[in-house]
C-alpha cells in the first residue's frame, strides 16, 4: 500500500507514511509507553519498503519525542508527559555547610516503606516477584550442606574469597580493573558508605553531596557529626561540576559522595566525560569521591555505564555498591574498593561487626558463578523499563496539570515535580490515610527545597498501583492552591 503511493505528487515522503503509521499504532493503544516497537528489519518486511526508509521514520518518531532508542536494545515507545525542566545553574548563590539533623520523618518513611499494609508507592525496594527467590533458596541450601562448619564461621574481612572473586570480574563491565584483595565485602551498601565517610572524614568535616540527595545518607551524615554541603544536580547530567568546583574555592571539602549511575532521587545518569571531570577535579584538590552505584546494572539497554571508579588514577575513589537493588534485598551484601582507604575500612568493619553473614556470601558467589545473573538483569531491566512508562502515563493522566518528571534511562525511581504551590507534605500525610506510602520531596534536602516534589517507586506495576496512582492524583488536585 505505501508502495503505490510513492509515485503521487501529493502524497507525503514514503518514511513519514511508515512514521504516520507507527504514530497510528500507538495512539490505538497497540504500542503503549514502554513497549518495544517492531524491528527495523520486521517493519521493512511488513511494509515492504527499504530499511533506510524504515531507519528514517524511527528518525523522525525520535524527532517528535514520540519513540527512543535503546543502544544494542532495540526502539520503545516514549513516555509522553513534560520532563522537569533543567535548573539554572550558572548564577552562583551562596553555597554553605548545613549541619545535619536526625529526623523522625526519615524514620518513619523507612518504617513506612516495610509496612506490608501500605501501598508501596515510593519504596526504593525490588518487588519479590522479579527476583529468583527459588532459584536463591535452592543455591542457599546447597551451598551451607556443600561448605557444612564454614558456613557458620566468620568471614572476616575482607570476606568470602569466592565472591570477591566474582565481583572483580563483573567490575570489568563497569570499566573497572581490580582484583579480590581490592575488595571490601559489607552489610549492604548503606554499611559500605559508613565505612568510606568513617575513613575519611572526622566529626565537624564537611561532605559534598548532590541535591537532590537520597535522605537516609543524609541521616547518615547526621550521625557521624558531619555538614553537608549541597550542590545542585540536574536529571540530565547529574551533580554540577562547575558549582563543586566553585564550592571547592570557597569551603574546606572532606569528601564528595555522589550516585552517579541513575542517582537516588533524580534518575540522572553523569555522561562519562561528567564522570572523568569528576574525578580529576577532586583528585586535584586531593578529596576523596565515595561513589555509590548501586543502581548501575539496572540500565534499561544492554550496556552498563561506566563508573567513575574506572576514571580513578590517585586511587582517591572508594567504590560502594550492593546487590540489594538487583538480587536479594535480604541478604545484606554488599562491597567497597577502598582504594588508598582499604586498610582503614577493613580495620573499621573488624570493629563495628566483625564479618557479614558468611551463608548469604556464599549464596550469592555460587549465583553469580553458575546462577544466570546475566540473564535475569536482562529480564528485570525490561520490566523495570515499562513500568516506569506506565507509572510516568498514570501520574500524567491522574495528576494535575502542570506536573512533570523526570524521564530516567535505567533504575526504578521516578522524581514527580507537581505545580508550584502543591504541598508535597501535606500529600504525604493524607495519602497515608488512604493507605499509601510515598516519599515527600523535602526530605531530599537540608535547605527547605522541594515543597512540591514527591519520589515515586516503579519496582512494581498492576492495577492496585495505577489506583494508587489515581488516588494519589484525586488528592493532589484538592491541594492545588
Amino acid at each position: 500500500m505505501l508502495e503505490r503511493q510513492k509515485n503521487n505528487a501529493g502524497a507525503a515522503l514514503l518514511y513519514e507514511q511508515v512514521a504516520g503509521e507507527i504514530a497510528g499504532l500507538v495512539d490505538q493503544g497497540t504500542f503503549r509507553a514502554g513497549d518495544k516497537l517492531p524491528s527495523i528489519r520486521q517493519l521493512s518486511t511488513r511494509f515492504d519498503v527499504s530499511i533506510n526508509t524504515v531507519m528514517q521514520a524511527y528518525a523522525l518518531l525520535e524527532d517528535k519525542c514520540l519513540i527512543q532508542a535503546r543502544p544494542q536494545s532495540g526502539y520503545y515507545v516514549r513516555c509522553r508527559v513534560p520532563e522537569i525542566r533543567e535548573p539554572d545553574l550558572k548564577s552562583r548563590s551562596i553555597i554553605a555547610p548545613t549541619t545535619v539533623k536526625i529526623s523522625d520523618l526519615c524514620h518513619q518513611v523507612m518504617c513506612n516503606m516495610m509496612n506490608q499494609y501500605l501501598l508501596p508507592l515510593g519504596s526504593a525496594i525490588p518487588h519479590t516477584k522479579n527476583l529468583p527467590v527459588d532459584k536463591l533458596n535452592r543455591i542457599m541450601a546447597s551451598e551451607v550442606r556443600r561448605l557444612g562448619s564454614q558456613s557458620i564461621t566468620y568471614q572476616k574481612p575482607p570476606g568470602y574469597e569466592r565472591l570477591r572473586v566474582q565481583i572483580a570480574r563483573r567490575a570489568l563491565v563497569a570499566g573497572i580493573s581490580s582484583g579480590p584483595d581490592d575488595i571490601l565485602v559489607t552489610s549492604g551498601c548503606v554499611e559500605a558508605v559508613l565505612l568510606a565517610l568513617r575513613a575519611t572524614c572526622h566529626t565537624g568535616d564537611t561532605i559534598a553531596v548532590e541535591s537532590p540527595f537520597y535522605f537516609n545518607f543524609m541521616q547518615m551524615i547526621a550521625e557521624l557529626g558531619l555538614k553537608a554541603l549541597e550542590i545542585p544536580s540536574t536529571p540530565r547530567d547529574g551533580i554540577s561540576i562547575e558549582a563543586l568546583r566553585y564550592a571547592i574555592e570557597q569551603e574546606k571539602i572532606s569528601a564528595c559522595l555522589v550516585i552517579t549511575n541513575f542517582s537516588n532521587p533524580l534518575g540522572s545518569l553523569m555522561p562519562d566525560e561528567r564522570k572523568r571531570e569528576l574525578v580529576e577535579l577532586l583528585a586535584s584538590h586531593d578529596i576523596p569521591l565515595i561513589e555509590d552505584d548501586i543502581y548501575g546494572d539496572l540500565t534499561f539497554g544492554n550496556e552498563r555505564p561506566t563508573a567513575a571508579k574506572s576514571f580513578d588514577r590517585s586511587n582517591l575513589v572508594i567504590y560502594c555498591s550492593s546487590f540489594s537493588k538487583t538480587i536479594a534485598p535480604g541478604y545484606r551484601v554488599g562491597w567497597a574498593m577502598g582504594g588508598r582507604f582499604q586498610g582503614e575500612m577493613e580495620r573499621l568493619k573488624m570493629m563495628m561487626n566483625i564479618a557479614t553473614a558468611s551463608p548469604s556470601q556464599m549464596a550469592l558467589a555460587e549465583f553469580l558463578a553458575n546462577g544466570g545473573y546475566d540473564h535475569h538483569l536482562r529480564s528485570i531491566r525490561r520490566i523495570h523499563a515499562r513500568n516506569i512508562s506506565q507509572m510516568a502515563e498514570a501520574v500524567a493522566r491522574y495528576f494535575p496539570d502542570g506536573t512533570c518528571m523526570t524521564h530516567p534511562s535505567g533504575g526504578f525511581i521516578l522524581w514527580v515535580e507537581m505545580p508550584t504551590g502543591t504541598d508535597a507534605m501535606t500529600l504525604y500525610h493524607r495519602a497515608l490515610e488512604q493507605g499509601i506510602s510515598i516519599v515527600p520531596g523535602p526530605l531530599f534536602s537540608l535547605t527547605n527545597k522541594y515543597g512540591n516534589y514527591i519520589r515515586l517507586s516503579a519496582a512494581q506495576w498492576d492495577e492496585k498501583i495505577e489506583q494508587g496512582i489515581k488516588t494519589l492524583g484525586k488528592l493532589a488536585h484538592e491541594l492545588l492552591p
